[in-house]
This record gives structure tokens, sequence and C-alpha cells, in this order.
């Protein structure tokens, strides 16, 4: 199962609604997530579409589900929010073991822990700016991923 793994796109500083959950993507955010995508669309075939219940992190993917043409439903669960541990994440993500390929719209610190988690090397330290995307191919059906990282692609080289 290849994995992809989305950090939200740049957000506002404070939400006019408050609090951390409500912060929403920027024009800037939004317009530099889509180039990534873009770049990054060729092969990519998510079965499904996963993320934070953030208002920044169901931005970013409706953004991707757009820019990939993904016909199906955004599912949110709290296991991709930014506190949430790489071993929740990742009991979420065999919930669809199954699947080719997933994407996961989520923030930091968890987008570089489910990197080093999948990775099989939780001491890597892996920085996850925002509007990045990474692939890991986690394999399938397996309990404890030994995933291989296939690419990573920030917006600072679109």
């Amino acid at each position: 199962m290849e994995i992809y793994i989305l950090r939200h796109g740049i957000a506002e500083e404070i939400s006019p609604a408050g609090g951390d959950a409500a912060r929403a993507l920027t024009a800037e955010g939004k317009k530099r997530l889509r180039e990534v995508l873009k770049l990054a669309a060729r092969g990519m075939r998510p079965d499904g579409i996963l993320c934070s219940p953030y208002r920044r992190a169901i931005e970013s993917a409706r953004i991707a589900a757009e820019v990939l043409a993904f016909p199906g439903d955004i599912l949110t669960s709290e296991s991709f929010m930014p506190m949430s541990s790489p071993e929740d994440a990742w009991e979420e993500i065999r919930l669809y073991r199954d699947s080719a390929a997933v994407l996961i719209a989520t923030h930091e610190p968890l987008a570089g822990l489910l990197a080093a988690f999948l990775l099989n090397s939780p001491s890597l330290a892996v920085e996850v700016k925002t509007g990045t995307i990474i692939c890991v191919d986690a394999g399938t059906g397996v309990q404890k991923p030994r995933g291989i990282l296939k690419w990573m692609l920030s917006p600072t080289v679109c």
C-alpha cells in the first residue's frame, strides 16, 4: 500500500472563529498546495482520502481530491490530529489495507512522526513543511510497517 502523507497548506495564524482547529488555509496556502499536488499527481490514484477533523486539513484534503479527480468521500478521524500517535494513525490506516493507496491530510508533529514510523525508523527526524507530500510504500497487510520512502515533494521546489 502506498501512503501519501500530506501536511496541510499554509493556514491563518489566528482564526476569527477562535481556536486552533478552526484555522483556515490562506489564499497563498491553497495556491502552493495546488502547485505541489499538480506536480505529484502523475501516478497518484488514492483509493481513499483520510484527514484530521481540523479545518485546514479538511480544506487540504478537498484540494487534493479536486486535483487528483478523486470521486469518493473524504473521511475524518481524530487519529490524524496534530498530537495523535503514529501507532494510532497506523491502526486507522490499516482499516484500508486492501487499498492500493491512501492519502492522509494531517499536521506536524504527526506528519514527521508518521513518516518515521512507516519507515520503521522511529528516531528518524523528518521535517515536513506546510504543503509537503511524502510517498511511502508500506507493503500490504503488515502488522508493523517496514516502508520504503518513494519520494517527498515540498512547495519550495515549485
